[in-house]
Parts: structure tokens; sequence; C-alpha cells
């Protein structure tokens, strides 16, 4: 039986940014964050991770940009956020969390219903795909059973899902090493959590045309293997902000097929800059974590503080 929050995970923990296009079979849309504003895109002066300074008159928040999965246990210099934790009013954490309330959960176990099968995907598949998927499953150390869904975006975001738990790949940090770090010296962590229902709903009604592209996605990742998402964390551990970018980005891609895919988009980057202004209306200083390309794209957080008149400062005049 499939776990919630591995469905959960491939919806929002691994795969913030969303957004709603017109794919063909075999394919999906653009990546949702592709469209970058280039004058963001710097290398760091400082040593370690890149950060861009949000400021507002006697206020400032320090926005680190983080790449959106990075190898398990990766080291990176926190120098510089050990200096920015010191008297810090808060931390702000990346806002993709996501769980059952007791209002919603008759829907999720409705959703999880109408997404379990009582046979493995694989054998709704023809060949050549089937033999790729059962290589890729057994790659990410699974069997057929744990897979048993009629769905193919679920079957992909969980695949995906246990091949970067397999792989060593995460999304919970950097996010979650700064978060311990700041509640270890008594400052104050936001972070906020989703309701997984309509997210889950959102994988049922999904058409079959884009369920077939998001496996064909999943399975090109598991592939490829982990090199791209290893090589933009050392980038980005080095402050060298483009190649950080180069990460593989199938979730993003994947999960942009999804109905109402924008709405959430759009919910998700005005709440992580909301989030930023109301820490600017309190004197000093404070930080946020944000994930690189939500951070940095046309429409992204970056781009809608600089549209309410904050200053920014990027990490090059740091």
């Amino acid at each position: 039986m499939m776990r919630l929050t591995a469905l959960v995970c491939g919806l929002l923990l691994l795969a913030t940014p969303l957004v709603g296009a017109a794919q063909t079979p075999d394919s999906l849309p653009q990546d949702p964050d592709a469209v970058l504003i280039e004058e963001l895109v710097v290398t760091a002066r400082e040593i370690g991770p890149a950060w861009w300074r949000v400021s507002d008159g006697d206020s400032t928040v320090y926005v680190m940009g983080v790449p959106s999965v990075i190898p398990k246990g990766s080291g990176w210099d926190a120098s510089v956020l050990e200096r920015r934790l010191e008297g810090a009013n808060r931390v702000i954490l990346p806002f993709n969390n996501a769980s059952v309330n007791l209002l919603t959960a008759p829907g999720a176990v409705v959703s999880l219903v109408r997404l379990r099968s009582s046979s493995p995907f694989e054998e709704s598949l023809g060949e050549p795909l089937r033999a790729r998927f059962v290589a890729a499953r057994t790659q990410a150390g699974q069997g057929a059973d744990r897979y048993k869904t009629r769905n193919g975006m679920a079957a992909a975001l969980l695949l995906v899902s246990d091949y970067r738990d397999a792989a060593r790949l995460t999304a919970a940090d950097p996010a979650k090493t700064i978060g311990r770090m700041a509640a270890a010296r008594g400052i104050r962590v936001e972070a906020k959590t989703y309701d997984a229902a309509p997210l889950l709903a959102a994988v049922v009604r999904t058409p079959a045309e884009a369920q077939r592209a998001c496996v064909l996605e999943a399975l090109a990742a598991v592939e490829a293997g982990p090199g791209s998402a290893q090589a933009a964390a050392r980038a980005w551990a080095w402050g060298q902000v483009r190649d950080a970018l180069g990460g593989e980005r199938s979730y993003e891609r994947c999960i942009a097929a999804a109905p109402g895919a924008a709405d959430l988009d759009a919910r998700l980057k005005a709440d992580q800059t909301a989030a930023i202004v109301a820490a600017l209306r309190q004197p000093g200083h404070s930080i946020a974590v944000v994930q690189l390309r939500p951070l940095l794209a046309q429409g992204g957080v970056l781009d809608r503080l600089g549209a309410l008149g904050y200053e920014i400062r990027t990490p090059a005049e740091d």
C-alpha cells in the first residue's frame, strides 16, 4: 500500500514550484521556473553558499538560496550563516511541508482509495516501458508491490522518491540543519504546512497523457543517476549560483502537469514573499531560506519583493 507521506513528498516536499501548461503525450511542460532574472544569477563574493540581501530602512532579511535536492551529508561552509544567526529576529524555512488535517482527512482517504490498485503499476505497461520501470524500481531497491496503483503520476512520484532515498539525495537539507541551528540559539523558526488532501486529489485528476509523460520523466531521472544533483550541490556549496541551478528537475516538470498547479505555485511564492515582508517590518535582521529557482525566477520571490519596492543586493555585492 502506498504511504500518504510518500505521495505528499512527491507533490510538495520535493517539488515546490508548480505551474500549469499544455503537454503532448510524451512531453511535459517547460520547467516552471526556467526563465531566470539574469542579474540575480551571480557568483558569491563570500565563502560558502550565496546570499541575497533584502532591505527596508533599518531592517534586513538575508536570503539563502538552496537547491531543491542535495546529497545527504553534503558539506558546506556555515561560517556566514553562523555570523548572521547572531542576533537574528527569526529564521524562515522553505514553505514546503504538507500534512492531512482532520477536516480534510476523508477527502484524502478517498483520493488514496482511487489511487490504489490490486496489481502493480508495471503490469499496466507494455514493453519496453515495463522493462525500464522494473529496472528503475530495482535500482531504487523496491519490489513491484510497492507501486500498486493505476495512476502513472503517483507511480512516477513514488519511484523518484524511492530512487532519491536509495541514492542518498534529500530535499530536507540544508533547511533542516539551519532550523536546528536556529532553534539551538533560541531563535524563532517559521515554517508553513499545507493541506495534503487537494494535492492528492490533483494527482487523481491528472490526464492520462500527462501521467505517461511523468512516468517517462521519472524513468529518465533514475536512469541518468544522481550526477547532476551532486554537481549542483558542489557548486552551491561554493557560491557558484549558475552551476548550482543545473540540478535535475524531474519533479518540477512532472508536477507542472497536475490540475491546479499554477494556483498552488502562486500561493507558495506569495506566502514566502509575505513572510519576508513581515520580517522586514521588525528592526534588525532575519534569515530566510528559499529554493534557488523559485527565488531567482521571473515572478519568483525576489522579483515580487523588488516589485514591492524593497532594496535587493546580490551575492556579488554582499
